[in-house]
């Protein structure tokens, strides 16, 4: 908004001290910087600066490793992403107050439009709850947000077994190998509550917590140490609102919607909300009324399209162990293809060796009477009924896990 128009008067009051920052390492799609480049350019140009950019997805399950390449994303640190906002909106003029808890009206008294962007646990949200109808959905399985000094290669999935129950990675790099112990590499930890309180995690302090898991994927880690940064335990809270605007309020990322890490979207979404209000405003001539209610009518449809991968996502993760005994490579395109995002056909263009050798394992000529793949399990397909009067619903391609 300041740089569409530097009459504009913007401020931004911020809870935290400059430099705050929890949690380690954001992840961006190419996509998701494609939109930003068109947004502003000059942001753009300083994140791909200090970006670690990689096309693999690396999955290690029961000793194998199974790459598939062509995805595209780059993982960025968090406090890099906001030096690097901070520094352009200080550039544009914007006034920048740091250390303020907004505890009342007085605080945003007379603005013409407030934009609500206070995460997942929003006080303007709860505030104002009849308005927007907030309904949180906090999931069952618990994870835990950690750096590691170890870089890793790819966009990296560990599964552990262990005498407490599976274990789940999500790794990736965000910054350049360092040689000042600091973390590098995002590592977050998740299980499902029944393996957390058989370790004994319910009642660990980080310190504990931390010692804990760098014994246990001290394999996968190779020594590297894990690093924390208020690393606590917590189960994932998905936001949705009835409503994101009240009168002049507006609510903005987390706030007004979350979506599970594990399809890395939390800070996309926030930043594609700012650009795509942005737009709204201007296309209504700042008239706010009818600005917010066209952004809410736009904006909806890519959010609720990202939260409904986001709930397949997560209820993979929660269910991983139902999986467990299917093959290496059967086991890694159904994670890849968890969230629905990603298709069979999809993926053939994005990996059409990595396909290819899925279409081989399931082709007809390794399977046995009956459909049952040679040393395998029974291959099953599931149709979905055409409704009377409807046409016939397409057959889905075969595919392991489909």
């Amino acid at each position: 908004m300041k740089g569409s128009d530097p009459a504009h008067d913007v401020t931004v009051l911020e809870r935290n001290r400059p430099g705050d920052t929890y949690g380690f390492g954001v992840v961006f799609s190419d996509a998701t910087l494609e939109e930003l480049a068109a947004a502003d350019r000059q942001s753009y140009e300083a994140i791909v600066r200090s970006f670690h950019h990689w096309d693999d997805i690396d999955i290690h399950y029961r000793g194998h490793r199974l790459t598939s390449t062509g995805h595209g994303f780059s993982g960025l640190a968090r406090t890099t992403l906001l030096e690097i906002l901070e520094s352009r909106a200080r550039e544009l003029g914007v006034d920048l107050q740091y250390g303020v808890e907004v505890e009342s009206e007085e605080a945003y008294d007379g603005a013409d439009l407030v934009l609500a962007a206070d995460g997942v646990n929003s006080r303007m949200r709860d505030r104002y709850a009849a308005a927007f109808g907030p309904r949180v959905d906090l999931r069952p399985n618990r994870f835990v947000w950690l750096g590691t000094t170890k870089p890793f290669p790819a966009f990296t999935f560990h599964f552990r077994e262990t005498e407490h129950g599976l274990w789940r990675v999500h790794a990736y790099q965000y910054r350049p190998d360092g040689a000042d112990g600091e973390a590098v590499s995002t590592f977050i930890v998740e299980a499902t509550e029944a393996t957390w309180r058989a370790a004994g995690m319910d009642a660990a302090s980080e310190e504990e917590t931390v010692a804990f898991l760098e014994d246990t994927f001290r394999e996968e880690l190779d020594s590297h140490r894990l690093v924390a940064n208020r690393s606590i335990w917590r189960g994932f809270p998905t936001v949705r609102n009835r409503a994101w605007r009240h009168g002049n309020i507006v609510l903005v990322g987390d706030a007004a919607h979350s979506a599970h890490f594990s399809i890395g979207s939390g800070t996309r979404l926030a930043m594609i909300d700012a650009i795509s209000l942005h737009e709204s405003l201007l296309a209504h001539d700042l008239a706010v009324t009818p600005a917010l209610e066209a952004y809410e009518t736009a904006r909806r449809p890519d959010v609720e399209s990202a939260q409904r991968a986001a709930q397949a996502s997560l209820e993979w993760f929660e269910g991983t162990e139902r999986f467990l005994e299917t093959e290496p490579l059967q086991f890694a395109f159904n994670l890849i293809t968890r969230s629905l995002r990603i298709t069979h056909s999809n993926l053939a263009l994005r990996d059409p060796e990595f396909t290819a050798r899925v279409d081989r394992w399931f082709g007809p000529e390794r399977r046995g009477p009956g459909g049952r793949r040679a040393g395998g399990r029974k291959i099953c397909r599931r149709e979905r009924r055409a409704r009377p009067g409807s046409a016939p619903a397409p057959r889905p391609v075969p595919a392991p896990g489909a």
